[in-house]
């Protein structure tokens, strides 16, 4: 059987081509041809849940911050962005419901017309001053936001530069735009310059995450931020898994290097460390007004639901309250990253709480995931094209409520069946 591909559903699709189950042939085309011919003949799909090892669209049945209940039974969780722990915080969730009792649960249309409330306002103001900018405007999901920004700024004849493990989102943002799109290789500084100088003179825009959702590394910004002064280019990072995160407040990337100022535009998601659903980006007033009112992804999209919003708002409270908890997260990463090493597996250049443990081979990656979620530990099994060829992995990630029990659990269920799959020795 043809290994599958499947990309992870927290960074799916990073190259070009890439589909919730791998590439599927094309068909060429014919007279009275069937658009859904192409769907018919995906058969991958079938082929493994035949195996039992299609690992995806799991239906938890309950949660708390560290554990899920799936089939009845509590299982560990290391899979998810709940980097501050805060999805099952009593002030977060009672904000929610708050707000759903004062606002109902939608606003039914957009933030253009009649969806938006004094909550995304407050939001907006409160990540300003998080990020150290001047404005702020919130989407109603991350991808949008990214979709909304590159799209509207990078026009005909302007260009885009991106990392090659961006985001799908950056990656569409760019399909979508009327620019150029020019990929350098990851974290590859010479490569950018080599780039950049082939453009030098037209508008650039470069767009990078600040941590790489499947690698755990993080940006080269000060060599990024370099760059652009030095060919006149603009910067965005895409601090999703950054914000909560990195930084002495947890503003993100460019307050962990010092470079708040030099970064143009910060854009984010509420999915990860603020325990909600939704995007923002914040940068100097002039900008964010023009994307206010041009971005489609804004503007024809129904706007985030009151609930999300408070949720945000109480998340960003505890983020400034209570700063031990993003050095408890650090502490936890730095357990599990230390504890993976010594155990001989491989963790690639992982520097934050993403650490992806390397399998290399699809389908021995999807055994490996069946017998961790056997064991009672849930994680996410990431294959081609959402990273390299025979660089699949398991990809975790970590909570500041993550207790040291179920951490050790967590290395011993993965320490048994390395050892049994020959992983490790």
């Amino acid at each position: 059987m043809k290994p599958l591909s499947v990309p992870s559903a927290a960074h799916a699709g990073r190259k070009p081509g890439g589909n919730g189950l791998g590439r599927t042939a094309s068909v060429a085309p014919a007279s009275g041809a069937d658009i859904f011919a192409k769907a018919r003949q995906f058969t991958r799909l079938s082929e493994v849940q035949a195996m039992g090892l299609y690992p995806y669209f799991v239906p938890i049945e309950s949660s708390t911050s560290t554990e899920v209940v799936v089939g009845g039974r509590r299982i560990v969780m290391v899979g998810s962005n709940n980097y501050l722990g805060l999805n099952h915080d009593p002030r977060v969730m009672q904000a929610a419901q708050d707000a759903i009792a004062k606002y109902g649960t939608a606003c039914t249309g957009s933030r253009f017309l009649n969806g938006n409330t004094d909550l995304h306002e407050r939001i907006e103001a409160r990540l300003a001053t998080l990020t150290g900018k001047e404005a702020a405007l919130v989407f109603s999901t991350g991808f949008q936001t990214n979709l909304g920004v590159i799209a509207t700024l990078v026009t005909k004849n302007d260009v885009v530069l991106i990392d090659k493990l961006d985001h799908a989102s950056i990656v569409d943002g760019c399909r979508l735009s009327a620019g150029e799109t020019i990929r350098f290789r990851h974290n590859d500084m010479d490569d950018l310059e080599a780039k950049l100088r082939r453009v030098r003179g037209r508008a650039a825009l470069i767009v990078v995450d600040g941590v790489f959702s499947m690698e755990g590394d993080i940006v080269d910004l000060p060599s990024v931020v370099e760059l652009s002064a030095k060919y006149d280019a603009r910067v965005a990072v895409d601090d999703a898994h950054s914000v909560g995160v990195l930084g002495p407040t947890g503003a993100g990337t460019a307050e962990h290097f010092g470079l708040t100022d030099e970064v143009d535009l910060i854009i984010g998601t509420f999915s990860k460390s603020f325990a909600s659903i939704g995007g923002f980006v914040a940068g100097e007033g002039v900008v964010i007004d023009y994307l206010k009112h041009h971005a489609r992804s804004e503007i024809f999209s129904a706007s985030m639901p009151p609930s999300a919003c408070a949720a945000v708002l109480a998340c960003i409270d505890i983020l400034e309250q209570e700063p031990e908890r993003r050095l408890q997260l650090w502490e936890n990463a730095e357990r599990m990253r230390k504890g993976f090493r010594s155990l001989g597996f491989e963790t690639g250049g992982s520097v934050t709480p993403i650490i992806p443990v390397v399998i290399g081979d699809d389908l021995a990656t999807f055994e490996f995931w069946k017998r961790l979620f056997d064991g009672g530990v849930f994680t996410n099994p990431v294959v081609a094209p959402a990273v390299p060829e025979r660089e699949s992995r398991i990809r975790t990630s970590y909570s500041a409520t993550h207790t040291s029990d179920q951490l050790d659990f967590v290395l011993d269920v993965f320490a048994r069946v390395g050892k049994s799959m020959g992983i490790i020795s």
